[in-house]
């Protein structure tokens, strides 16, 4: 049995909508037993990005500039030029994903341990779709820095995905308490 067997997603946690005019924006928050300077190379990194991300990419994000991201998952293959905007290595990393502003904030928490928060311009009506593909994604990422690799979950696969299901129902129904 894989440990891919064994992963189930936790219950829907840390995400929040924030509403600016008519734009939506996902904010997820995770807190890893690493420090920041190793979830910065989980996030820039193609190799490591290939372990976790919904997306591939040509190149290292830890730089200001363009690089082809493929999203990875999709019916068809889609690869769009992203826009890295901000890359202050290992604080804030900021880019554009498809017309999707996508900001990640590395905090240090403790002694070894990093923060980590996402912002995710998205379209209102993919808001809890998003916070389950995120959170499956986040919950790969950490079991990958942890050594416990389960392989990326991702695109329909993830919606496929034992769990997903629920973590979708479950961010649906609080983020429609919260009146988004």
């Amino acid at each position: 049995m894989s440990s891919r067997d064994h992963y189930t997603p936790g219950p829907a946690a840390g995400a929040e909508v924030r509403k600016d005019g008519e734009s939506w924006t996902l904010v997820l928050v995770r807190d890893l037993a690493h420090p920041p300077a190793v979830v910065w190379e989980a996030l820039t990194d193609p190799a490591q990005l290939r372990e976790w991300a919904p997306y591939d990419s040509d190149r290292n994000l830890g730089a200001v500039g363009t690089a082809k991201l493929t999203t990875v998952g999709a019916p068809q293959p889609h690869v769009t030029e992203a826009r890295i905007t901000r890359a202050e290595a290992p604080s804030v990393l900021e880019f554009d994903w498809g017309g999707q502003d996508i900001r990640w904030q590395l905090s240090p928490l403790g002694a070894d341990g990093t923060r980590l928060t996402l912002w995710h311009n998205i379209d209102r009506r993919y808001i809890a779709m998003g916070a389950a593909g995120w959170h499956v994604c986040l919950d790969v990422l950490q079991r990958s820095l942890d050594g416990h690799p389960v392989g990326r979950i991702v695109g329909m696969e993830a919606m496929k995905f034992d769990g997903w299901q629920r973590l979708n129902a479950e961010y649906s129904r609080q983020f429609a308490e919260e009146g988004t």
